[in-house]
């Protein structure tokens, strides 16, 4: 839980701005009052308190399967004067529909939206190369479609779901007809007498036999789909250079279906492909992805239009922005970066017997490696940061403090991995980009500590990293904290 949920109590949160009452917007990692009363319809009774509770009750039941999916927990309260829903919000962000008590359909929707500063998903997304990318959520859409979020957001999630799906597309037999030097399948005899013999062509031997091909039809809606997706980011490429690789993927595509026309799907070819056995989870992922592009379909939002719901965990994003943060820290000063999210990190633990291990290895999330130094690096995405600058140690709950002490361990027990001479282990939290500033102009962006470990020096280092400042800030205050001279 938040800082801020856990002093809910202590004081009054300020409502959700509703705007029309179909979207709301909220922070992760947040606890949220709403008043209740958007929930009822037409004439307001009398008494409209007993109403609006029984409403919000049926709200919070129908919709708890997706809110717990989303990490979020709901209930309802009543301070004396209205009735509220009580939102915990938890570390993703996107947004879903809602479902109304009254209609059954789903008529309102809910942005949750990080609680820190940043420029937006498409800017953050472009810097750092599309290491994660949001996930859309197979529910019904939203009541609007966030415009804020660019074009090739989408196109990006498009193109790299297709991409998977031809690298896994699967062939099936077809009946085909040529004209072949020997026999094959079965021979139209009658029309090889009457046509070919007569004329002395006798190594032309009309044929029908089965044949393992392509779908030719999904290859076309396919090539109908990349079509589309090469105009629309033809006409962004002002947003940019990070529209320019989307481009030159999507035209890579082109080439692999351009030997088939290009062919709009009908409803009933998606049914038909929809409704195939043995399908993979990756077509049909394809196949959604061909949806989104012919229905001009954007992600949900704020800003008008329908839009599709969507999820991004916070967590795994700001382990990618440290990622790209690190990369470039690595660009300066030399090194190798080794990623977790791929994997490079791994270092197993070995038990005796072997099924009685809990925890099978630890993988850091980032570990840049330079000559005879190692700096071992872990993305909290935890508001630790800020909380520690604005109060003191002892002040902090209690909660907090055992948490920010887990982190700790956790950062230290990577360190036993590595035998270089010496090694530095760095916790990265984010911060709001005020104070990034302040915390800059005093000169206090790092706490550090540091500890023997027999022949080996091992430092510990405490820093922040906002979404929104200039990359190349961030990257030397960082290098020139964490890079040993």
């Amino acid at each position: 839980m938040s800082r801020t949920g856990a002093r809910a109590g202590k004081s009054p949160l300020r409502p959700v701005e509703a705007g029309d009452k179909v979207c709301f917007a909220v922070d992760d990692s947040s606890a949220v009052r709403l008043p209740a009363d958007f929930l009822l319809r037409g004439g307001a009774p009398r008494d409209p308190q007993p109403m609006t509770a029984r409403l919000a009750h049926q709200f919070v039941r129908i919709n708890q399967g997706l809110l717990r999916n989303f990490g979020i927990s709901a209930d309802v309260g009543y301070d004396g004067g209205e009735v509220e829903l009580r939102l915990q919000t938890g570390s993703r962000v996107g947004a879903i529909p809602l479902l109304s008590p009254t209609s059954g359909k789903p008529d309102y929707g809910l942005v949750v939206q990080p609680r820190f500063d940043w420029p937006g998903i498409g800017p953050m997304l472009a810097r750092m190369g599309w290491r994660v990318i949001p996930e859309p959520l197979r529910l019904p859409m939203l009541p609007r479609s966030d415009r804020k979020v660019p074009p090739w957001v989408l196109s990006t999630m498009v193109l790299f779901r297709i991409r998977a799906m031809l690298e896994r597309l699967q062939r099936r037999f077809t009946i085909g007809e040529a004209e072949l030097t020997a026999p094959r399948g079965t021979v139209d005899w009658g029309r090889y007498a009457r046509t070919k013999v007569p004329t002395g062509r006798w190594l032309e031997v009309p044929c029908r036999f089965p044949d393992l091909r392509d779908d030719a039809a999904l290859l076309g809606a396919l090539h109908f789909t990349l079509r589309r997706q090469l105009a629309s980011l033809e006409s962004q490429r002002a947003t940019g250079t990070v529209v320019l690789p989307l481009i030159a993927l999507c035209q890579c595509l082109l080439d692999r279906v351009r030997h088939v026309p290009p062919r709009r799907p009908t409803d009933r070819d998606r049914l038909l492909w929809l409704r195939a056995p043995l399908q993979t989870e990756v077509f049909r992922d394809g196949l959604r992805a061909m949806e989104w592009t012919i229905d001009e379909r954007g992600l949900a939002g704020l800003a008008e239009h329908t839009g599709l719901p969507w999820v991004m965990s916070m967590d795994a994003f700001f382990e990618a922005w440290c990622e790209y943060v690190v990369t470039e820290l690595a660009r300066y000063y030399g090194g190798r970066v080794r990623a977790g999210r791929l994997r490079e990190t791994v270092t197993p633990l070995l038990w005796e017997p072997p099924f009685t291990g809990s925890q099978r290895f630890l993988m850091p999330d980032l570990v840049l490696e330079r000559d005879d130094e190692t700096i071992i690096i872990d993305a909290k995405y935890k508001s630790h940061w800020e909380e520690l600058n604005q109060e003191r140690w002892f002040d902090l709950e209690t909660t907090v403090r055992e948490r920010h002490r887990n982190d700790l361990l956790q950062v230290l027990a990577y360190t036993t991995s590595y035998t270089t001479k010496r090694v530095t282990a760095c916790l990265l939290y984010p911060c709001r980009k005020a104070t990034w500033d302040s915390l800059r102009q005093r000169g206090r962006l790092v706490h550090q500590a540091g500890l023997h470990a027999g022949v080996r020096e091992v430092r510990l280092l405490l820093a922040a990293v906002p979404f929104d400042a200039e990359v190349d800030g961030v990257v030397g205050e960082i290098g020139r904290a964490v890079i040993q001279h």
